[in-house]
């Protein structure tokens, strides 16, 4: 059966109607924010991010995010720079600002005077210079690469640090300005960086004290010595347990949540009409593009014209209206995301027709790669084994799993046998950084060039055996030609050279099929200003404005005050 056949859409109204019965249910005959009103958060915010069924405590900045809570890595620790995704530019943190070299070759990075650590001792650059040294000894906590074009970092003086680097490298600028720092004068003396839990985590940032760390909550004070003035104006942050977006949501409708980085279903009915004077959100489309990983490293997946049928067999428009509500809009053949819009070639995009829905033609590809169906209508390989490939998701991630849902029905209908397999996030994480999938999906980087974005997706230097953690290249694939393409744009004297390659990179990624994209991700923000202001909006977009957008999220934490202060 065709995913447009009208069983299978009213099927999925259906689901989606009851979902929102559901979620209103608990609500009838609820005053609109009447038990928000009640809630008196003296100064705490409590926020929804990450859907867990319980906390585990770890506070390590060096380790990937879904390992550690947040805001780990932007919130309690903090970087050189933030890359502002909105307004296309970078924001000095605890760096006031960096230099080039004329060859390009040496980063002066002067930094922030007057910061000092949580504990009260003084940030200096042989914090910075130590942070980096302990990249480059522990390949697993090198997440973004860095020391495959860092030569060499050392301090001058206690202000400023110098970046060496092997080879021009302007795109660098980003990896190195978003590493956290850790204080050299109690990391030294940590045996493994890489197993470290940091449960007590000293730091910079302006929430750095765990005042409360349960199974089910845990909060974070403000740090007394945060070096800007007046900041954090909130006293702290909550963290509820939620394993899913559905009680998430539940939380967010009765008032019980101030910030959620959720998916919340048909938002303005359930959500918004509750109190329009207070229930708010935006959902820009600049969350990443979300992807269909497919492991290269595991036949057939290493075979493009396998990954092009799967593509053709995902109804988008199907997928963006049932399991998204709406909300954005199905990928094309670029895989880019509106921060990357001013990059976006319409001829590169025109390359990739394996990216609209054609299971005719999707089966013929399979035909051509070796799996043709058998009698009873399965695809198989030459020596008679079904060609399964299930679609790994996270529990709770109601989205998520009902695109997992119509990506699996859509390979059926090719003959391919496929079932959507949701695992808690801890384990999902796991597997995705692992390879230990046939095909999952998963979100995009966000940096300021599509450099950055492809990089991820088809440069070698990211890739990694199965089995290691992966940072960012979870399928697996590399490319010469995108090595080349990458190395050029290292060296782009303007931003025309830059626009150039970029297209160059987006027709190899239309050409190629690395990976799958299905659509531009929003990024979530839904919140209540009861008791709490600033956060960004349409009107004020001075940030992104989900809550788990690391680092952009410092900008957010560091502007909220309590309402009416």
């Amino acid at each position: 059966m065709a995913l447009k056949d009208s069983s299978v859409t009213r099927m999925r109204w259906s689901r989606r109607h009851f979902l929102a019965a559901t979620l209103l249910a608990p609500l009838a005959g609820a005053c609109s924010g009447r038990r928000g009103a009640r809630r008196d958060p003296g100064g705490v915010l409590t926020v929804s991010t990450e859907q867990q069924a319980s906390w585990v405590r770890n506070f390590n900045p060096l380790l990937a995010p879904g390992n550690i809570r947040w805001p780990t890595r932007a919130g309690i620790y903090e970087p050189l720079f933030i890359y502002d995704t909105i307004n296309g530019k970078l924001v000095p943190w605890l760096s006031t600002g960096a230099t080039w070299s004329p060859d390009k070759r040496t980063l002066h990075c002067a930094l922030r005077p007057g910061v000092t650590w949580s504990d009260g001792q003084p940030f200096t650059a042989d914090d910075v210079v130590f942070t980096f040294e302990i990249l480059g000894r522990h390949k697993a906590l090198d997440l973004f690469g860095v020391w495959s074009f860092l030569d060499d970092i050392r301090a001058r003086g206690a202000d400023e640090v110098l970046f060496s680097l092997k080879k021009q490298y302007v795109p660098g600028l980003v990896y190195l300005g978003h590493q956290p720092i850790v204080p050299r004068h109690l990391w030294r003396d940590v045996k493994d960086p890489v197993t470290f839990t940091n449960e007590r985590p000293v730091a910079t940032g302006p929430f750095t004290e765990i005042t409360v760390f349960q199974n089910q909550v845990y909060e974070l004070g403000r740090n007394p010595r945060y070096w800007q003035p007046g900041k954090p104006a909130l006293r702290g942050l909550r963290f509820p347990a939620y394993p899913g977006n559905d009680q998430a949501t539940l939380a967010l409708l009765h008032g019980e949540v101030d910030w959620a980085g959720n998916f919340v279903p048909d938002v303005e009915r359930i959500f918004v009409a509750r109190d329009p004077a207070h229930h708010h959100y935006w959902f820009p489309l600049v969350g990443g593009t979300v992807m269909l990983y497919p492991n290269a490293a595991r036949a057939p997946l290493s075979d493009e014209r396998v990954r092009k049928a799967i593509s053709m067999s995902i109804d988008r428009a199907l997928l963006v209206k049932v399991a998204m509500y709406g909300y954005t809009r199905p990928a094309d053949a670029t895989g880019l995301h509106d921060g990357y819009a001013r990059f976006r070639s319409p001829e590169a995009a025109a390359v990739g027709d394996w990216i609209t829905h054609d299971v005719a033609r999707a089966g013929r590809l399979l035909d051509e790669a070796g799996y043709p169906r058998r009698a009873d209508g399965l695809r198989a390989s030459a020596d008679g084994a079904p060609l399964t490939l299930d679609v790994h998701v996270v529990t709770g991630w109601s989205d998520w799993i009902r695109a997992a849902q119509i990506i699996a029905q859509g390979l059926r209908a090719l003959g391919v046998t496929s079932a959507a397999r949701a695992y808690d996030f801890s384990a999902f994480f796991e597997k995705l950084q692992k390879g230990a999938f046939d095909l999952s999906l998963g979100w995009s980087s966000d940096e300021p060039t599509p450099y950055h974005f492809y990089r991820d997706l088809m440069g070698t230097a990211t890739l990694r055996p199965l089995g290691d953690p992966a940072a960012r290249n979870w399928h697996r694939f590399g490319s010469e030609e995108a090595d080349a393409l990458l190395a050029e744009f290292e060296g782009a004297a303007d931003e025309r050279e830059e626009m150039r390659l970029s297209h160059a990179l987006e027709r190899l990624f239309a050409t190629r099929a690395p990976v799958i994209p299905l659509f531009p991700n929003p990024s979530w923000a839904a919140f209540n200003t009861r008791h709490f202001e600033g956060f960004p909006s349409a009107r004020d977009p001075y940030a992104k404005p989900s809550p788990y957008s690391a680092p952009e999220c410092l900008l957010v934490l560091t502007r909220l005050t309590p309402r009416g202060a």
